[in-house]
């Protein structure tokens, strides 16, 4: 019997260390891809916009562990509304609250990721109807010291007005009163294609609305920084101390999609100060803020 030549057997060898390591790298993927999930958005009196949010949530390809509404004060209605979803599911559903104080958006987030119970959080908001595979896509991408961004879709006024009529969560590209429309293409190849091109974006950009993050990560900095209060910006200082504190970010483009109900523009009274303490943040590359996860406040808690 003839011996094969050395040259043959480094060969063999090299392809079987290349397949171990190729077998060892898709074992770690595996491995450190969230299998639960927390899916968490704020509220504030707009029980007819969180009840699509909800059953858009319902109808989710993968479902999350549990749910955790995050609400900022309103009133029993919103209570109502949540408690006569409850028979609609079988998931969790944790609805967490404090007393209206003005917009406090970022204290009730961060005592409703407190009270999360995995170690991958989801985040969306109240106004949002989500796309079916919106947590599945989210999920599929996840990875260690990574936190995912996405974009939105709004939707116009008139739009937005039978849609809350008709109760439908059914929107995608084609519907009509889209303002920003390529936000609501679904399309997991352009989406893989634009991945691999670099630079695409602000680096610090990022909206609460379409964002997941390992709640480990999330600590490490702190969470939200509560010394911002009323609308804006709050998302974007946070991912700014993600990203100093050595958490990379990757951009969902055409794949985590979701639709953004009109409403009326919040004050933007405090924003001018919002958006000094983030210019602090990245001047300063900050890694953690002193008023954050770590200062508790009280809430009530209905499951």
């Amino acid at each position: 019997m003839r011996k094969k030549p050395v040259n043959d057997c480094l060969i063999l060898l090299t392809i079987k260390e290349l397949r171990h390591k190729a077998l060892a790298k898709n074992e770690l993927q595996m491995n450190s891809t969230p299998k639960k999930c927390s899916l968490i958005f704020s509220t504030y009196n707009w029980p007819e916009a969180l009840e699509l949010c909800m059953k858009s949530i319902f109808a989710q390809t993968v479902l999350p562990t549990e749910i955790i509404i995050a609400d900022d004060g309103s009133t029993e209605k919103t209570k109502q509304m949540i408690d006569s979803l409850r028979s609609q599911t079988t998931i969790p559903i944790k609805h967490i609250w404090h007393k209206d104080v003005g917009f406090t958006k970022t204290i009730i987030l961060n005592e409703a990721i407190r009270i999360s119970t995995t170690d991958y959080i989801i985040q969306t908001d109240g106004d949002i109807i989500l796309h079916p595979k919106f947590i599945e896509e989210h999920l599929s991408v996840a990875a260690p010291k990574v936190f995912i961004r996405g974009s939105r879709a709004l939707i116009n006024k008139e739009t937005t007005e039978k849609i809350l009529k008709s109760k439908s969560i059914h929107v995608n590209f084609f519907t009509s009163g889209l303002q920003n429309r390529m936000n609501s293409l679904y399309s997991p190849v352009l989406s893989n294609i634009l991945h691999k091109i670099k630079g695409l974006g602000s680096k610090y950009s990022l909206l609460g609305c379409n964002f997941s993050y390992w709640k480990k990560d999330f600590i490490e900095v702190n969470g939200y920084n509560n010394d911002i209060l009323g609308w804006g910006h709050e998302d974007t200082e946070l991912a700014a101390r993600l990203i100093h504190n050595g958490v990379a970010n990757r951009t969902l483009k055409y794949k985590s999609i979701c639709f953004h109900l009109h409403h009326n523009l919040n004050s933007k009274d405090k924003e001018a100060a919002n958006i000094e303490t983030r210019a602090v943040t990245i001047q300063k590359k900050l890694t953690t803020c002193e008023n954050g996860y770590t200062n508790k406040h009280e809430v009530t808690i209905w499951e």
